[in-house]
């Protein structure tokens, strides 16, 4: 096997780095639980410290650096690295659990407010 550069780089593919070498072979991470594609991930203040830079992977560092300039959810993050799902969420789950991001999820469907509810309260605010 060659040391060449060239050999792990396809000139329309990029670089050759197969999904399961990005997450060290790991189909979840240690702290989380499964991440809704809807689910905001936010940058924490600490994530702008230099030092993260130098010892992150590059997967890592650019959803938070595409984290720190706005809100992403895990979609957006997934289709804007042009990575497979499972592997941003692994991703994710590593840099929550070294507290440089946090996850938002979404209020489950059964905690939303009945429909009638609201239909209610239109109508006692049209009626003022």
């Amino acid at each position: 096997m060659s040391g060449d550069p060239a050999h792990w780089f396809d000139d329309d593919a990029g670089p050759v780095v197969r999904p399961y070498a990005m997450t060290r072979g790991r189909t979840s991470s240690v702290g989380q639980h499964r991440l809704d594609l809807i689910a905001l991930v936010v940058a924490e203040a600490a994530a702008g410290d230099p030092v993260w830079d130098q010892t992150l992977s590059p997967e890592h560092a650019d959803i938070l650096g595409l984290c720190m300039i706005r809100p992403q959810s895990v979609a957006e993050l997934a289709a804007e690295l042009d990575l497979p799902v499972g592997v941003v969420r692994v991703l994710i789950g590593d840099l929550a659990e070294d507290d440089l991001v946090h996850v938002t999820r979404p209020v489950p469907p059964a905690e939303l407010p009945d429909e009638s509810i609201l239909r209610e309260v239109i109508d006692g605010l049209r009626a003022l």
